[in-house]
C-alpha cells in the first residue's frame, strides 16, 4: 500500500469571519445541526484525549451527551483510566472528525464532575440494559475472559429484577469547560480555513484566523 500517495482535494465549501457566531458554543451548534442534517452516522462522537500524571497521553471516542455555554458533557466509569487521568491532570481535549462535511472541530478546556443530581437525571433516560452495563463493568480493569463480564451482566439483572436500576456511585459524569475552541473547514490545495475562539478574561471570546 502506498499509503503516502493517499490524497484528495477538500471541495464542500469554506469557512469565512462573516460566518461565524459570536460565541463557540452557537457556532458548535449550527454545525452540529448541518451534520444531522445530512445523516451522518454517530453526530456526537468524539475523541477525548488525557494525559496521565506522568504526561502520557491517551485517547479514545466517547459519546457527547450535553453541551451549553458551561461546556461539553459526557458520562463514564469514575475508575476507568479516563477518569484517574482526569484526576492528575484535569486539562484535556475533544476532536469532533466530521470528515463527511471535511470539518474538525478541536475543544481545549478542563474537565469538572457535573452534579450527582445531573448524572442520576441523565442515568434515568438510559436503556435498562446500559444502566445494568454500568454496574457490571469495571471499566479500564483486567479480566480473564468475556464470560465473566457476561456472568456479572446476569447477576446484576437478577439483583435489580423488579426495580428501577440506581446510579452507581462510581458512575457520573463530566463537564469539559472550554478556554479555546477551533473550528477548521478543509480547502483545495490544503489552504484549510481554521478559526479559534479563545475565552477572555471578561466573558467575551476573541476569533482569531489561523494558517493552516
Amino acid at each position: 500500500m502506498e499509503i503516502d500517495q493517499w490524497r484528495r482535494e477538500y471541495l464542500q465549501g469554506g469557512l469565512q469571519r462573516s460566518d461565524l457566531a459570536a460565541d463557540p458554543i452557537r457556532q458548535f451548534r449550527a454545525w452540529l445541526e448541518e451534520l444531522v442534517k445530512a445523516d451522518v452516522s454517530d453526530p456526537s462522537a468524539m475523541c477525548l484525549s488525557t494525559a496521565d500524571a506522568s504526561g502520557q497521553p491517551s485517547q479514545r471516542i466517547v459519546l457527547l451527551k450535553g453541551f451549553d455555554e458551561r461546556g461539553f458533557v459526557f458520562y463514564t466509569n469514575l475508575k476507568s483510566q479516563k477518569a484517574w487521568d482526569i484526576t492528575a491532570n484535569p486539562k484535556v481535549s475533544l476532536l469532533f472528525p466530521w470528515h463527511f462535511l471535511e470539518r474538525q472541530v478541536i475543544v481545549r478546556g478542563v474537565a469538572e464532575q457535573v452534579a450527582d443530581a445531573e448524572a442520576d437525571a441523565y442515568f434515568s433516560t438510559r436503556p435498562r440494559d446500559s444502566q445494568i452495563a454500568a454496574w457490571a463493568s469495571h471499566q479500564s480493569d483486567a479480566i480473564t475472559s468475556r464470560q465473566v463480564l457476561e456472568d456479572n451482566f446476569e447477576a446484576f439483572s437478577k439483583n435489580f429484577e423488579g426495580q428501577d436500576v440506581p446510579r452507581p456511585e462510581f458512575w457520573g459524569g463530566y463537564r469539559i469547560v472550554p478556554h479555546a475552541v477551533e473550528f477548521w473547514q478543509g480547502r483545495a490545495s490544503r489552504l484549510h480555513d481554521r478559526f479559534i475562539y479563545r475565552a477572555m478574561d471578561d466573558g467575551e471570546w476573541q476569533i482569531e484566523r489561523l494558517s493552516p
